[in-house]
């Protein structure tokens, strides 16, 4: 079965590929579609993804709801870490600090870049702490989150 990287680079190389690869992470991960993502770039220990600033996202004050920034944010930095995570392992999200530094309104974008040495660090699965910043239109950082993720070995099939 191809991974998720494999899947969006083969998606990626035709029109409407990434429309269509966002569509498949909604279907994996129902909650995912309802923030309606789009994925700019996703690359080994990187994932670059943007939200518009739409009625359905914003909260009673006009700007994008904190729900939907965390959904963002744990969309963004799952699908860094799963880039390196190997097939004989998984991971989930453990526990997530925000912090709301400006409004966010317009295109939202959060972008997650690992350390490299991540790789070796999670071989034996564990916690790793991935890092999250998210932008506004003008480039203002508006939210950033630190998500800890518990990575383990896929149980054996029976």
């Amino acid at each position: 079965m191809a991974t998720i990287l494999e899947r969006y680079q083969n998606l990626s190389r035709y029109p409407g590929g990434k429309f269509i690869f966002a569509k498949l992470v909604g279907l994996s991960a129902p909650f995912f579609s309802k923030i309606h993502p789009i994925f700019v770039d996703l690359r080994p220990a990187y994932c670059e993804t943007q939200i518009k600033d739409r009625r359905s996202v914003r909260n009673h004050l006009g700007t994008i709801n904190a729900g939907a920034l965390c959904s963002m944010a744990e969309m963004t930095g799952g699908l860094a870490l799963d880039t390196i995570v190997p097939n004989s392992m998984r991971w989930i999200p453990k526990t997530m600090t925000v912090q709301y530094i400006a409004k966010a309104t317009g295109t939202i974008t959060a972008i997650s870049e690992l350390d490299p040495k991540i790789v070796t660090d999670i071989s034996d699965g564990g916690d790793v702490v991935i890092p999250i910043v998210v932008s506004n239109t003008a480039g203002q950082t508006c939210f950033t989150a630190d998500i800890t993720f518990y990575v383990s070995h896929k149980p054996a099939k029976k």
